[in-house]
């Protein structure tokens, strides 16, 4: 029986429960009469930077019929290749990514963008009869697909982010604690980005809403890669010196005669701004303590040391 585009992407129909967890049947209405199968699954590979995340995923992807969907805030930008270890098409090995060079450096993009993108993505694989593998380290874009973040609509404010991108991130973090100490509690006071933001929604609805998730129809199946300290220290030296040697400093020359500010490569994180070997190896390490202090939280994760073998036939 062929199910049109239109029925399968819908999904569930009215009356059927949309927020009680995992999916292991699901129910497509046909012109005739509603059947049941298995939830789609969808793998999902994440962790600390430098661990084979994208080697990894292309390996499985070659072996399941997959595609990737790229899971990164900062490979969604076009020209932002060496810095942000942007996988090369070589490197793909023929297996089709998405949501890599998505905009223009000097555009913004957001954490719900991101989500609408990766769902249409999703949608789209699965109904090609092919497995969607999400792959990448940025924990927050990971969530908002997984765990099925619902964001407040709030349209950006041109006028007050200039007003507020003026002042420091010590000054938004405190202005942020008396307009919204609920939001402040858990938000990065070092992320000028988010902070913005943040008092944004809180000037606009009041307060920032509590995180609300819908879960979406699909069995993720969770794999995280790791590498013990001093394994990902050799890792992470041996990355940003490649970094270096491939033209990290040439790549930054490019961007700035192409209009990006230093205000917004500095944004882009430290390997845009006055990188040093040095700097880029202590702040790529630290980077990777915050991203499995992130993820930790998570206990549907598999964990896998990277410096081993490791089978993909779990996965079947």
């Amino acid at each position: 029986m062929r199910l049109s585009r239109n029925n399968f992407l819908r999904g569930f129909e009215a009356g059927e429960p949309k927020t009680s967890g995992f999916f292991m049947l699901k129910k497509i209405r046909t012109k005739k009469k509603f059947i049941s199968r298995k939830a789609p699954r969808v793998i999902v590979i994440l962790g600390q930077t430098a661990t084979g995340k994208s080697n990894l995923a292309v390996k499985i992807a070659q072996k399941i019929n997959g595609e990737i969907i790229s899971a990164d805030s900062r490979q969604v930008y076009k020209w932002l290749n060496i810095g942000t270890g942007k996988i090369t098409k070589k490197e793909m090995r023929g297996v089709p990514h998405h949501l890599l060079d998505v905009v223009k450096p000097k555009e913004k993009f957001t954490v719900a963008k991101y989500k609408e993108l990766a769902e249409e993505k999703i949608k789209d694989i699965i109904f090609r009869g092919k497995t969607p593998i999400i792959c990448g380290g940025t924990g927050f874009y990971i969530d908002a697909i997984t765990k099925g973040i619902i964001f407040p609509e709030v349209p950006p404010n041109k006028k007050l982010r200039k007003k507020l991108y003026s002042k420091s991130a010590i000054a938004l973090f405190e202005y942020l604690k008396k307009i919204d100490p609920e939001r402040a509690k858990n938000i990065d006071p070092k992320n000028k980005v988010r902070l913005v933001r943040a008092i944004e929604i809180a000037k606009t609805l009041g307060k920032v809403p509590a995180i609300t998730e819908a879960l979406p129809p699909y069995k993720f199946i969770k794999i995280g890669l790791y590498l013990p300290p001093e394994k990902l220290k050799k890792k992470v030296e041996k990355r940003v010196k490649k970094m270096f040697q491939d033209g990290l400093l040439d790549e930054i020359k490019k961007l700035k005669k192409s209009g990006v500010s230093k205000k917004r490569l500095k944004e882009f994180g430290f390997e845009y701004f006055n990188p040093t070997y040095e700097k880029v190896v202590k702040q790529t390490l630290k980077y990777a303590k915050r991203q499995t202090t992130w993820f930790k939280r998570d206990k549907e994760i598999k964990w896998f040391d990277a410096s081993k073998k490791i089978n993909s036939e779990f996965i079947y």
